[in-house]
């Protein structure tokens, strides 16, 4: 039974404590010193860098997110034991835990944090696989001769690192697939460091609901709970081949996952599926006139962030939040790729002229799927010949933004008023 202290990395045997540094925080695993892929997660990520950078925060329940009319983005783990949770609407958090401290998102901040994090891990290993801002799949496989250290110890190594530089913490979970590791890494947070063989994984997973699987959601195991399969100990009495023709290939998945096997590889590339941007309003919008000026200003920022990655995306989508929380959405394939935002805009705003009836909105978002390589996108045809004028207006626009600042120059219904954007 292998056994380091998480503060000093030294073997620590059998006893509670280390003897080196006599720290408590002893890791034990059969195979702690063999497995080699983890998920890392930092912990209430813009909850604990606004708990950093303002220290008189440190004691208190802290929610990041919008207004009252918008929603959490993250708790900090004191406002969590009220029961605060990420996408909760703020009015409800706020009624949970009356004494928060809200503190509006500062995406620029966290941004820098999180690609410093992620500097951080591919000095660890270039297979890294980022599912966000601050969360990323790493392969350690093959590591021990370059950091001289199993993978065990150089994840120790690095969460001290970001602790010690960053002043923000992770946790992390280890095992032999992305599966067992990303479950892991929820066991001992925050500040968590967790191992999960796969050997163990049976008995692990068997009580826990089917909803514990990653990507099943409350109407999937609805479903599930209707066809009598309630635990992923029933998926697995209920075997592959009966999963297989009840559900397809998403029954395999299920079949395989509740035996915690899980053949994907950490793909540094990932598997990107949408760019989008969304806001909430501090007061209920219903006219195509209030709507449309916030509607570009969303398509300006998606349209950044693809160019930024130099993707273009093939089906543009509306979404749209009503008063009453009813979620619609709507989309519309384009006949080619696009990164531009004059194009996103304008498919936008035809979805959205069919949904202008007189509904109370208090959330509009736009975003694209079908993503691909930017030199994809924007060719134009017979169908379309404006498109290479409009590449060069935006590019245009783009490089004097770039020198001056995004506010150098505006596009007129920007200057519309937004009536109560959060």
């Amino acid at each position: 039974m292998s056994a380091l202290c998480r503060d000093c990395l030294g073997e620590a045997g059998e006893a509670d404590r280390c003897p080196a540094c006599r720290s408590p925080r002893i890791i034990r695993h059969a195979q702690l010193e063999r497995l080699a892929i983890a998920h890392v997660d930092c912990d209430a990520f813009y909850a604990t860098i606004e708990k950093r950078d303002d220290p008189s925060l440190a004691d208190r329940p802290v929610i990041v997110g919008g207004a009252k009319r918008g929603v959490v983005s993250t708790a900090c783990y004191i406002a969590r034991t009220f029961g605060v949770r990420s996408a909760m609407p703020m009015f409800q958090a706020l009624k949970l835990c009356p004494d928060a401290v809200v503190v509006r998102p500062n995406m620029e901040k966290y941004v820098e944090v999180g690609r410093q994090v992620r500097d951080m891990m591919l000095a660890l290993t270039p297979l890294v696989e980022p599912l966000s801002i601050d969360e990323a799949f790493l392969d350690l496989s093959g590591t021990d001769r370059l950091h001289h250290a199993s993978p065990a110890r150089t994840l120790l190594r690095f969460a001290n690192q970001v602790e010690k530089e960053l002043r923000i913490t992770v946790s992390i979970g280890l095992s032999a697939n992305k599966f067992l590791a990303k479950t892991a890494s929820d066991l001992e947070k925050p500040r968590g460091f967790a191992v999960l063989s796969p050997e163990e994984a049976p008995d692990f997973l068997a009580p826990r609901p089917i909803s514990f699987i990653w990507g099943v959601g409350k109407a999937g195991a609805a479903r599930y709970e209707k066809d009598g399969l309630r635990t992923i100990a029933d998926l697995q009495k209920a075997g592959e081949l009966t999963l297989m023709r009840r559900y397809g290939v998403e029954g395999q998945r299920l079949a395989r996952l509740a035996f915690g096997r899980d053949t994907r590889k950490v793909d540094p590339e990932g598997d990107r599926k949408s760019v989008s941007a969304e806001t909430t309003f501090e007061h209920d919008l219903a006219s195509g006139e209030a709507l449309l000026p916030i509607l570009w200003r969303l398509s300006e920022k998606v349209s950044s962030r693809l160019k930024k990655s130099a993707i273009a995306g093939s089906t543009v989508t509306l979404k749209l939040k009503s008063a009453d929380f009813r979620i619609r959405t709507r989309a519309q394939s384009l006949h080619e790729p696009t990164r531009l935002a004059t194009r996103i805009f304008e498919t936008g705003k035809k979805l959205l002229s069919k949904e202008t009836d007189g509904t109370q909105y208090r959330l509009i978002g736009i975003g694209v799927t079908g993503l691909t390589d930017m030199a994809d996108a924007d060719h134009g045809d017979l169908a379309d010949p404006h498109a290479k004028r409009l590449v060069a207006t935006e590019d245009a626009i783009d490089a004097v933004r770039a020198k001056f600042g995004r506010t150098a120059v505006q596009k007129g219904i920007a200057f519309k008023p937004d009536r109560g954007e959060a």
